[in-house]
């Protein structure tokens, strides 16, 4: 895989000083659907169901503290929502959960399950090999994928040599997953620290590479 430097703003560290993240690469076999894949997600949505109410989702200590973390920033965390706690509201209401292609399954059912906001990338559609975690800007552009043109005015933003890539709350069309991806990079947001981070990242992986024939895989923390 590419080597790639990921860093922190100081702005952001200034405002988040406990952050780190996890950075997972790999090479992977993407593909529309796997069955047995969504049997697993469709068994994961049955138990947070089960087990979860609306009020319950935020409680989450990774969520709490990515809303935390927003609201630090100057931006309402009820109307940007972390992209976990969305899913979480999603299937509480019983609206089930968008079937996008096999490794973006993984990783809403590895955010669902951990309470993780995960950015996923085509490392290909990167600019750079540098990317920079800061706070977005007013007017700064960013087409989120399926929203439109998004403010991210305030909101945490991964940016390579052309702008911003991903938040918390949704990632860039610009280097989205597709199925002729290759090479990934999932971004693990850790707002509440490392506590957890190695596990999540760790079951990440083995779901690539049960259903995504994932190889020359690393995790490199940062933060």
């Amino acid at each position: 895989m590419p080597a790639f430097e990921i860093s922190l703003s100081e702005e952001f560290r200034n405002i988040c000083p406990g952050f780190v993240g996890a950075a997972v690469f790999s090479r992977i076999k993407n593909t529309p659907f796997n069955e047995d894949l969504w049997k697993k997600i469709e068994t994961c949505i049955h138990s947070y169901t089960a087990s979860h109410s609306i009020e319950d989702i935020k409680k989450n200590p990774v969520i709490h503290s990515t809303r935390q973390a927003y609201k630090k920033m100057g931006k309402d965390p009820n109307r940007y929502r972390p992209s976990s706690e969305a899913l979480g509201r999603r299937i509480v209401k019983g609206m089930g959960l968008y079937q996008i292609n096999t490794v973006v399954d993984i990783i809403n059912l590895v955010s669902i399950e951990t309470g993780y906001s995960i950015g996923g990338f085509d490392t290909d559609k990167i600019d750079g090999n540098k990317l920079i975690l800061g706070i977005g800007k007013e007017n700064e552009p960013y087409e989120a994928i399926g929203r439109g043109m998004m403010n991210i005015e305030g909101l945490p933003v991964y940016r390579d040599n052309k702008g911003g890539i991903g938040t918390p709350t949704s990632d860039e069309e610009r280097t989205k997953l597709d199925i002729n991806s290759r090479n990934l990079l999932a971004i693990l947001n850790g707002y509440n620290g490392k506590e957890g981070l190695q596990e999540a990242a760790d079951s990440l992986l083995v779901l690539l590479q049960e259903f995504a024939s994932c190889t020359d895989a690393e995790i490199i923390f940062f933060g």
